[in-house]
C-alpha cells in the first residue's frame, strides 16, 4: 500500500524516503520542549511513516529522554546490569548501542558483549521477547565513523508486508491466529551460533504475541514477526520453522526494505517496532572506529503491549 498525501502538515516538513514507509523530517527544533502543536504532527508523522529521520537535532542524553518521554512510558538497562553487564553510559534510560569499552577503546570482537551484539545485525523488532514489547524506539548518534565507512540501519515495512501476502497465505494467518514465540536467546543463537551452542531457549521466558494484529494507531493490519522468533505454537518443529522463514522472507524482500545512512552526529531516528522490523549493517568501521550510538526505548501502551504475557516487570537481561 502506497502512502497517500491526506495528511496534512503545516508545522514540520515531511520527505518521504520509501513508497510505502519512512520519512525524513525538517523543521523541529530540539533546542527547547517542543509545542504541542509540532509534538502532535510528529506524532502523526510517526504513525503514518512507521519510521521519521531528523538530521543535526543537537540532542544531549537529557534532551534525548525528555523528547522519548513524551511519547510513553521509558524502558530501561536494568536488568542488564544486574546481569553483570557495566553501564558505560549515566542515565539508565539510555541503552548503549555502540562499539565502544568502558576505557573508550573499541570493543574485542571476541567479548561476550560483541557476540551477544552480532543479533542486532538480523532484522528484529525491540524487545518483544520482554512479557510488554517495546512500541518507539529513538536512536541517537553521538561518534560516527568516517563517510563511506559504512553503518547504516535498514528497516522493513511490516504493514506493508501484511498488505502484499499472497491470498492463501494471508487466509491461512487469518484463520489459524497464529501465535509465535519470541526469544532472545534463539536470535543471539542465530547471529553467534559457537558463542551460545549451549544455550538452549526452551530453558527461559519468551514473549508470546499474535502474529497478524491491527496497528491501533493506523488502523492497518500488521505482520508482528522478527528474528527472535524461536517457533510458532501447536504446530509441529518443521512446519513452524518453514512458515516462519517465508513470512520472515516475505516481510524482508527489497520493496519492504529502506536502507537509511547516518550522516553525522545528532542524528535521530524514531520508529515503531510494532509496525517495523530493523538491523544494523555493519562496514568497514567494524573493528576500526568508534561509533557510539544510544537509544530510547518506550514500552508499547496499545492493547496489544503485553500480548499474552504476564504483567510482570522481569524482563530478559545478559551480560
Amino acid at each position: 500500500m502506497a502512502i497517500t498525501n491526506s495528511t496534512n502538515f503545516s508545522h514540520i516538513s515531511v520527505k518521504p524516503l520509501h513508497p510505502t514507509f519512512t520519512a525524513e523530517v525538517s523543521g523541529v527544533d530540539f533546542s527547547s520542549p517542543i509545542p504541542d502543536d509540532v509534538f502532535s504532527e510528529v506524532l502523526a508523522a510517526l504513525t503514518k511513516y512507521g519510521v521519521l529521520v531528523f538530521r543535526k537535532t543537537g540532542l544531549t542524553d537529557e534532551s534525548h529522554i525528555a523528547f522519548s518521554k513524551r511519547l510513553g512510558e521509558l524502558d530501561d538497562v536494568t536488568p542488564y546490569i544486574k546481569a553483570g553487564r557495566p553501564n558505560r553510559l549515566k542515565h539508565v534510560e539510555l541503552f548503549d548501542v555502540s562499539n565502544i569499552e568502558l576505557d573508550g577503546s573499541i570493543l574485542d570482537p571476541s567479548s561476550p558483549r560483541a557476540q551477544a551484539n552480532k543479533g542486532n545485525s538480523l532484522f528484529h523488532v525491540d524487545s518483544s521477547f520482554n512479557p510488554r514489547r517495546a512500541g518507539y524506539s529513538l536512536l541517537l548518534a553521538h561518534e560516527l565513523p568516517p563517510p563511506g565507512m559504512g553503518g547504516s540501519t535498514e528497516f522493513a515495512d511490516t504493514r506493508a508486508a501484511f498488505d502484499n501476502l499472497p491470498m492463501e497465505l494471508r487466509d491461512e494467518l487469518l484463520a489459524n491466529d497464529y501465535v509465535a514465540c519470541h526469544s532472545m536467546h534463539h536470535s543471539k543463537k542465530v547471529a553467534a551460533p559457537e558463542a551460545y551452542a549451549d544455550i538452549k531457549p526452551l530453558d527461559y521466558p519468551m514473549g508470546r504475541h499474535k502474529i497478524v494484529q491491527r496497528h491501533e494507531a493506523s488502523g492497518r493490519m500488521n505482520l508482528y514477526i522478527a528474528a527472535h522468533v524461536h517457533h510458532i505454537e501447536d504446530l509441529d518443529t518443521g512446519r513452524s520453522e518453514e512458515l516462519f522463514q517465508e513470512l520472515f522472507r516475505h516481510a524482508t524482500r527489497e520493496e519492504n526494505v529502506v536502507r537509511v545512512e547516518w550522516t553525522e552526529p545528532g542524528d535521530l531516528i524514531v520508529w515503531d517496532n510494532t509496525c517495523v522490523m530493523h538491523r544494523a549493517v555493519g562496514g568497514q568501521f567494524v573493528n576500526k572506529f568508534r561509533r557510539d550510538m544510544r537509544r530510547c526505548t518506550v514500552h508499547d501502551s496499545s492493547s496489544m503491549a503485553w500480548g499474552l504475557n504476564e504483567h510482570t516487570d522481569v524482563r530478559q537481561g545478559l551480560p
